[in-house]
């Protein structure tokens, strides 16, 4: 029957305007129907969506984005070098739980690193237009103006971590200072007697905070931080080398050290053998973020386990969450702080 034929493949793709002809409506609420308006009755609902049927109709989505202000896609921005993205675990677990839960949605991805002030210009131009519906933010340190920036122009953002204590975007974290705290009392109930610590970039929040823990820990055991036991890297595997090679000349008998990442220790590891020191044996060691170096170091390391695809995955929820009801800006902004775990290994 002509009323049911399937829409011809030789004349193109069916319009809105044949679907509306088709259920007998106006075209706006073949769009209200399409886009899951509920101001629709069930009885018109069902004619559009056999008409729909019918015709073989697919809705253009850059026009549907275009109509409803949105450009489907949300941008993750890394403010680092690609040195840093491929050498360490964290970003790629992060990038991993992201596109899991991107998955399921139509949005597309955008991946962005931020290597010089012109390119941090040039991003801002591009969030300015806002030609992406939302901001993922990994790496933030103090200085950082884009999470300013994302919340003058109101655009939907959540950052991996904080840049203070007060922070007013929305996040998601882990519990560094518990974990921080967990790793040092671990030390020193192996009974290590002088336990050291390498820090990450102390313009950032999450080195602020695992910092604190390594204190919180010593303290509490009855003993004082002592500044010749910090050292302070950039979470880079040479920083943990640069720091390990401080620590030995600044106090030769420590026999403990709480690197703040995987990746530090694997090069404070590396200065310890260098020097002839043992590990354990000589040195008890414990990193962060239980990632692959961990699991892989010679011995295995022990270290604080964090969510890393699991951060990625809650920050995309927030965003989506974000994105549906950013017009009530009286609310509670949405923060979250994972638990951390430690997983002992033959390290310590």
């Amino acid at each position: 029957m002509a009323g049911t034929r399937r829409h011809g493949a030789g004349r193109g793709r069916p319009t809105l305007e044949e679907v509306a002809a088709r259920a007998g409506v106006g075209r706006g609420t073949v769009s209200r129907v399409i886009n899951g308006s509920p101001r629709v009755s069930d009885r018109t609902r069902t004619a559009v969506e056999q008409a729909v049927a019918e015709l073989g109709y697919v809705p253009n989505r850059v026009a549907r984005a275009l109509a409803a202000n949105r450009a489907d896609a949300v941008a993750l921005v890394i403010p680092e070098p690609e040195t840093r993205l491929f050498a360490e675990p964290y970003f790629s677990d992060i990038i991993r739980g992201v596109g899991a839960e991107l998955a399921d949605t139509d949005l597309q991805l955008l991946l962005t690193l931020i290597r010089t002030p012109k390119e941090r210009q040039r991003l801002a131009d591009y969030l300015s237009a806002h030609r992406v519906d939302g901001v993922l933010l990994v790496s933030v340190h103090a200085d950082d103006p884009l999470p300013d920036l994302l919340e003058r122009i109101e655009m939907p953002a959540v950052l991996s971590g904080r840049r203070s204590a007060h922070e007013t975007v929305p996040y998601v974290d882990s519990d560094n200072t518990g974990g921080a705290q967990s790793a040092v009392e671990h030390l020193i109930g192996r009974g290590r007697e002088t336990v050291a610590t390498i820090t990450g970039p102390l313009d950032m929040y999450v080195a602020q905070c695992r910092l604190e823990g390594y204190g919180a820990a010593v303290r509490a055991a009855g003993r004082e931080v002592e500044a010749e036991l910090v050292a302070s890297a950039d979470f880079t595997e040479e920083g943990g080398r640069r720091a390990m090679r401080q620590l030995l000349s600044q106090c030769p008998d420590l026999d403990g050290v709480f690197a703040a990442s995987d990746v530090m220790a694997a090069g404070a590891r590396q200065v310890l053998r260098e020097n002839g020191r043992g590990v354990p044996d000589d040195v008890a060691l414990v990193g962060f973020e239980d990632s692959a170096v961990a699991r892989h170091m010679d011995p295995p390391l022990t270290s604080v386990r964090q969510a890393t695809e699991e951060m990625g995955r809650a920050m995309v929820r927030v965003l989506l969450e974000e994105i549906a009801g950013r017009s009530d800006r009286t609310a509670k902004r949405p923060q979250m702080v994972l638990p951390t775990q430690l997983v002992r290994r033959e390290s310590s």
